[in-house]
């Protein structure tokens, strides 16, 4: 053994450690590349045919926002598929994911790597990647001391997975006892402000309150909503959207509500409106402040009374809804002026949420620079796009006005303009 027992029950020690499982992560991974010699290390979660990392230790920033696909990623597919260590040698002729990723090596390819997919039961539920710029550096492990490892986090990542089940199920009664873990939503960011606002999302998903959901423009308000209605037990049925704001006038009623044949000219057959759409499931109201009061009037009467007529028609259709609506006014102030119905806004804002801006969150822009960086990797068929330490100064110095769609057209203009110049893949 290259290691010894006492090493292994110090770490097994620490994860029964009364802390949150991201600190618990985040010691593990540390400690590890700690008794490993090894100049990286990572743990991931398996979900949908992608990894997600969830702690860190000697790799660039960005990575935690980054979302590691099988099919773009042949080693993570490898060990994906393996049920037992794997060991990529130096002169492997699969890309290493975290190439150009190890801070101070930019430059320079990893040469060693050992993955270690992670199991509970028979389900795969993530990886442990080892990452060393030396080539021999883990030929002194065995595999059973690998295997150790593997064991050792595949416990913690499983018993994390499970309480958030847990959990979700006290927040959704009724919910079955089969094991899932919670789906990703690409609410990437680790700032207090994004942690508190997935509390938040985690404790109204659950009930069946309309939610208003306030913030600037490109936040990611409708990334909000996708969040609450996949933690609701309406999550099985449609959420549908509709924008307010590009609804002309003449058409709004008729979108809301549905029509019938011959209610205006046009009206050669039924429609449904959004909320019969979205029956026993979600509707997303987003720009709700551009509504006009006889529309906001109409959809009051709606949350009030769960029924709504076709436009010209005489008969009520009941429907069951849950309304989440967004707006980046301030809607108090559109009650002062007039503007917007006091009555609909109380309707709507019993929990209110407010997404922050990007300049409030911190190093969440490094993370969701990661995140972009990977998608146009992906969509550009390019072998790795990575951040320079001077990009992720400015992205941190930057105020972001347009925050998190400014953001994301800002990397995908760069990496365009720098495969122009570079003319390298």
């Amino acid at each position: 053994m290259s290691f010894s027992v006492e090493v292994l029950a110090g770490i097994a020690i620490e994860l029964q450690r009364g802390i949150g499982h991201q600190d618990r992560f985040q010691r593990l991974i540390t400690t590890l590349r700690q008794v490993l010699a090894c100049d990286a290390s990572a743990l991931l979660r398996y979900e949908s045919r992608q990894f997600i990392p969830l702690a860190i230790d000697g790799l660039a920033q960005d990575v935690l926002g980054r979302r590691f696909t099988l099919e773009g990623h042949p080693r993570l597919e490898a060990i994906a598929r393996a049920g037992d260590v794997v060991r990529f040698p130096a002169d492997s002729d699969l890309p290493d994911p975290y190439d150009g990723l190890i801070p101070g090596q930019e430059s320079l390819k990893v040469h060693a790597c050992v993955g270690l997919p992670l199991f509970a039961g028979q389900n795969l539920i993530g990886a442990l990647t080892l990452d060393a710029m030396t080539p021999e550096q883990f030929e002194v492990f065995s595999d059973e001391e690998l295997r150790l490892v593997a064991a050792l986090a595949a416990g913690a990542l499983s018993n994390a997975l499970l309480i958030e089940q847990l959990e979700s199920q006290n927040m959704l009664p009724g919910s079955s006892g089969v094991f899932e873990p919670i789906k990703e939503t690409h609410m990437i960011g680790l700032s207090p402000a994004m942690t508190q606002l997935k509390k938040e999302i985690e404790i109204v998903a659950g009930s069946d309150l309309n939610v208003l959901i306030g913030g600037e423009t490109g936040t990611g308000k409708e990334l909000v909503a996708k969040a609450i209605h996949q933690g609701s037990p309406r999550a099985v049925n449609p959420l549908v959207y509709l924008n307010c704001a590009a609804l002309p006038e003449s058409v709004a009623e008729s979108e809301l509500f549905g029509h019938v044949k011959g209610a205006f000219t046009g009206a050669i057959s039924n429609r449904s409106g959004k909320f019969e759409m979205a029956d026993n499931g979600t509707l997303f109201l987003d720009e709700i402040g551009e509504l006009s009061l006889a529309l906001q009037a109409k959809l009051l009467r709606v949350l009030q009374y769960g029924d709504i007529q076709r436009v010209g028609d005489d008969r009520s259709l009941r429907v069951d809804v849950r309304v989440l609506a967004a707006t980046n006014r301030d809607l108090r102030e559109e009650v002062l002026a007039g503007r917007f119905r006091a009555d609909l806004f109380h309707r709507l804002s019993v929990f209110p949420l407010f997404v922050p801006p990007l300049r409030e969150r911190g190093d969440d822009v490094v993370l969701l620079a990661g995140y972009f960086c990977e998608q146009c990797r992906l969509r550009l068929g390019l072998s790795r796009v990575v951040l320079s330490p001077d990009a992720r100064r400015h992205l941190l110095n930057y105020g972001w006005p347009g925050n998190v769609r400014e953001l994301e057209h800002a990397i995908h203009r760069a990496v365009v303009l720098a495969r122009a110049t570079t003319g390298r893949g």
